[in-house]
């Protein structure tokens, strides 16, 4: 006997429902989801920004709920891939201030082999989140998942709603993809 997460209708009936304006629908989504799509947010963004992902998730789900395509996959998958963008934007964001109040106080101080070596690394950063921008969203995700989340390939077929030999196959094939990634960037490996 196979045992469903959840009682009541698909994913899909319930996107649907939220179409037609359904709180109802909205707040089952969010009770089946919401612990996903927060967890993936923690991991990339921190605890004191999860929230806000997730809200900003799940009223995009809301305003706009034709974008959910289930001939894509799962919703699961698409409110988790949503959240990692977002976390991802608000961490890049957080960083970027920080590099700027580092760059300020640099100006301040003489240069150093410390400050040359700090002007290597923000590059080579630079160079490696370009590189994981070009990885098809799924490659990156898993990558994401496994190497800055932490996550097994079993957590992480869990949090995208799919197969874990497709997890393996997608971190297998996007480190491929990400090593010519960091080719073209002048990053030999």
């Amino acid at each position: 006997m196979v045992r469903r997460e959840h009682d009541g209708p698909g994913d899909d009936v319930l996107v649907a429902a939220v179409v037609e304006r359904s709180h109802e629908a909205l707040a089952e989504i969010y009770r089946r989801h919401g612990g996903a799509v927060w967890s993936i947010a923690k991991q990339v963004c921190g605890a004191e920004h999860a929230e806000e992902v997730c809200q900003a998730v799940f009223t995009e789900l809301w305003s706009q709920p034709e974008r959910f395509d289930p001939a894509e996959g799962g919703l699961r998958s698409w409110l988790v891939a949503r959240a990692h963008g977002r976390a991802v934007h608000i961490a890049r964001s957080h960083e970027t201030h920080r590099h700027q109040d580092r760059d300020a106080q640099t100006a301040r101080t003489p240069p150093s082999a410390e400050v040359e070596v700090a002007g290597h690394a923000r590059a080579l950063t630079e160079a490696g989140r370009r590189a994981i921008d070009k990885l098809a969203t799924a490659e990156r995700e898993a990558i994401l998942l496994a190497y800055l989340g932490g996550h097994s390939s079993a957590e992480i077929a869990r949090l995208l709603g799919t197969l874990e030999s497709t997890v393996k196959s997608n971190i297998r094939s996007g480190l491929m993809n990400l090593r010519r990634a960091l080719e073209v960037e002048g990053v030999t490996t």
